[in-house]
């Protein structure tokens, strides 16, 4: 039932060729997504300042409070 050691360094050898291979994937992989995706830099559009308070948003259901908290009473308090 016990092997030889040369059964042993075959089996050792072959798993350091797995994970070897593995490893080597995992890294070619990563370089192909990397020039592939790659950084394209600023892109050239421009969206402009987007209103994201309610009361400026040009959709806005209700007309702006006079003071700049979102709650009605004297002085927006």
């Amino acid at each position: 039932m016990n092997a030889s050691p040369s059964e042993h360094s075959d089996s050792a050898l072959l798993t350091w060729f797995v994970v070897l291979l593995l490893l080597g994937v995992i890294l070619a992989k990563g370089f192909l997504s990397f020039y592939v995706v790659g950084d394209l830099g600023q892109p050239d559009w421009d969206y402009r300042p987007v209103a994201d308070l309610p009361g400026e948003s040009p959709y806005a259901m209700y007309p702006p409070l006079p003071y700049p908290q979102h709650v009605r009473g004297a002085e927006g308090e």
